[in-house]
């Protein structure tokens, strides 16, 4: 069998090459810079490319190698970050017309940490206007295409990172998650998304410091590359108040776990939802695929009522935070959907915040009393497939209604409200070729348990295998 070219080898695999010097960082980026340059105009993911810089880095790699010095767990690999994340002198634009031609001055905590443990940043990754909605497209970049269907969305908001690895343009990408921009991206692209719980990975530039809600994380292209991420990407900052004090050591060494017996709830629709019938159809055989694995797997669902309300109360709290000023500046360079969100936020009470935070705070109490009696929650990624990029949103699904552009993600969002870690796992395909996710949930701050059984996963099935056809 031909050996994999170096753009279809794993994070794992490449690292372990440049540790033993078997590559160096230069090759390696070399042949991702060529792999960009031959697949990016037909899909636009990458949508800042800094050449110069990353040559710069990666030879800076290639010395600290020749002289021995102790290198990063993310030593010579080549990646880009979401154009949400500040970098220090790289254009930074939130894909608004208003930060078209911001360049920061310095570098977000999660850009910091990957260059610190020795990646090479390549660029930026497009993303909706401030991350709003899970369709990759914004006035200065345009839209980043599906690689398995040029005409349809390849989700978001980190939609650009998800393009990026599903075609090998990269081995690993950050992102952020608040309705699901790290899942449902993952899902549309058949690669990995994992939302860490809360604080797992600190932010020092969000305003609402202390909200469990919004997170930044990895997308990857297996479980194992995940893993290999989040030792840079987690553990405590000083900067930032919310995060988890647990060592990112507790994501090393091998992800291999015998299921047997483990219980498993299956929620084919996370109690009720709509989801479009080439969802249900492509998902059927999930519960006998964790049975196959040695699962006890149940018919079962937590208790999420409340959970729409407290989403779009914290949601439109947060966008009012962080984007409310600029409503006030610049009201006619946003897209409808922001302004939407933030005048939501400034229509709030305090009565309605409090009432959505003590409902939250109820929900995770029953689920995680739920989760006393299984250790995995497994549902839909997804309630859709994904859709033309042409259409912003969906406004139904099979005949039912959505009041808002956010209620088709409630698969996710629901999710979110919990604050349990989460990760989209490739699971099938519909019958037309596009990519169906499965989201497994785990018990709180049990991130690397829900690795584990991802890796589990992904070894049965191999679904990550099936790689678009440009």
């Amino acid at each position: 069998m031909a050996e994999s070219p170096l753009t279809h080898r794993t994070a794992v695999e490449l690292r372990s090459l440049l540790a033993a010097r078997e590559i160096s960082a230069r090759e390696l980026l070399d042949a991702h810079l060529a792999r960009i340059e031959e697949v990016n105009p037909a899909v636009n993911a990458i949508v800042t490319l800094v050449p110069e810089l990353a040559r710069e880095r990666a030879a800076a790699a290639d010395d600290a190698a020749a002289r021995g010095e102790d290198l990063g767990v993310l030593h010579g690999l080549p990646v880009a970050h979401k154009d949400l994340a500040e970098t220090e002198g790289i254009r930074t634009t939130m894909g608004s017309p208003v930060f078209a031609d911001w360049v920061p001055a310095r570098d977000a905590l999660v850009v910091e940490r990957q260059i610190a443990a020795g990646a090479v940043t390549v660029g930026k990754t497009n993303t909706p206007e401030f991350g709003a909605g899970s369709n990759t497209f914004n006035p200065v970049f345009g839209v980043t295409a599906n690689p398995y269907d040029l005409e349809r969305t390849c989700g978001g908001s980190s939609g650009g990172a998800a393009v990026a690895l599903a075609t090998r343009m990269l081995p690993l990408c950050d992102g952020s998650d608040l309705g699901g921009s790290l899942r449902n991206p993952a899902a549309f692209c058949n690669v990995v998304g994992f939302r860490p719980s809360a604080g797992r990975v600190p932010s020092s530039t969000t305003g609402a410091a202390w909200s469990p809600m919004a997170t930044e994380g990895p997308i990857a292209r297996s479980v194992a590359d995940i893993a290999l991420f989040l030792q840079a990407l987690a553990g405590p900052d000083r900067r930032a108040p919310a995060a988890n004090t647990e060592s990112p050591e507790v994501f090393a060494g091998s992800l291999e776990r015998d299921l047997t017996g483990v219980r498993v709830a299956w929620s084919p629709d996370l109690g009720g939802l709509p989801i479009d019938d080439s969802i249900r159809s492509a998902m059927a055989g999930i519960p006998d695929q964790l049975s196959d694995l040695g699962c006890d797997v149940i018919d079962a669902c937590p208790d999420l009522s409340d959970a729409r309300e407290i989403f779009q109360s914290q949601r439109a709290w947060i966008f009012e935070m962080s984007s409310g000023p600029l409503l006030d500046e610049h009201r006619d360079k946003l897209k409808e959907t922001v302004i939407w969100n933030i005048e939501l936020g400034r229509k709030a009470t305090i009565r309605s915040h409090v009432d959505a935070s003590r409902k939250q705070a109820k929900l995770f109490r029953r689920v995680g009393e739920f989760f006393e009696d299984v250790e995995f929650l497994a549902c839909p990624v997804t309630q859709v497939p994904p859709f033309p990029h042409a259409l912003e949103y969906p406004t139904e699904i099979n005949g039912e209604e959505l009041e808002t552009y956010i209620d088709w993600m409630r698969v996710c969002s629901d999710i979110t409200c919990t604050t349990h870690p989460a990760i989209s796992m490739p699971a099938a395909f519909t019958p037309d070729g596009l990519p169906v996710g499965v989201q497994f949930v785990g018990r709180h701050q049990a991130d690397r348990s829900v690795l584990e059984f991802a890796h589990a996963w992904e070894a049965a099935t191999r679904v990550v295998d099936r790689l678009p056809d440009l």
